[in-house]
């Protein structure tokens, strides 16, 4: 998991950009419902990035239902100004040879304009700061393996890639 110093470190950095920068706010909140088309626009920003913008079948409304009616996820958004720049979808999992739950991030995405200022990483830390909250065991996540840039950012931040295991999909049954 990220270390404590981490989520000290990166608070401490938001904490001297409200002090000593007044031309940017930036804040993490919970996503609410009225959030459900930023987050759909946002969710087709990352799979376009990832090229896989035609396998994007959800809609506001499917979102909407699993996020906030069903609540299957649950999703961050990152705000400058109050305007959305990124967001993350995460999900509880459950490791048997811990007994306990873990945080699943499925999705993190900060605006390309946005992107160096610190942001993906205040999202990441802010998960931690949660996945500590609620008791997780395990805060995992995936990441594409032509991605460099990321498995980089996340390598500095600590984090370990699981060369040993190997995904699979299922999606007709």
């Amino acid at each position: 998991m990220l270390s404590q110093r981490l989520i000290y470190e990166e608070q401490k950095r938001l904490l001297s950009l409200r002090n000593y920068n007044t031309t940017m706010v930036f804040q993490i909140r919970q996503a609410k419902p009225d959030d459900t088309g930023i987050i759909l626009k946002f969710i087709c920003a990352l799979a376009e990035y990832e090229k896989m913008l035609d396998e994007v079948t959800a809609t506001e409304e499917i979102l909407y239902d699993s996020l906030f009616v069903k609540k299957q996820a649950e999703a961050l958004i990152a705000e400058e100004d109050g305007v959305p720049v990124g967001f993350a979808v995460y999900f509880h999992n459950f490791s048997t040879f811990k007994g306990k739950a873990c945080l699943y991030l499925e999705d993190l995405f900060v605006l390309p304009e946005h992107r160096g200022k610190g942001y993906g990483k205040s999202l990441l830390m802010k998960l931690a700061e949660i996945a500590k909250e609620r008791g997780c065991e395990r805060f995992d996540w995936s990441v594409l393996k032509w991605n460099e840039p990321s498995i980089k950012f996340y390598k500095s931040l600590g984090a370990e890639p699981l060369d040993e295991w190997v995904t699979f999909r299922l999606t007709k049954y």
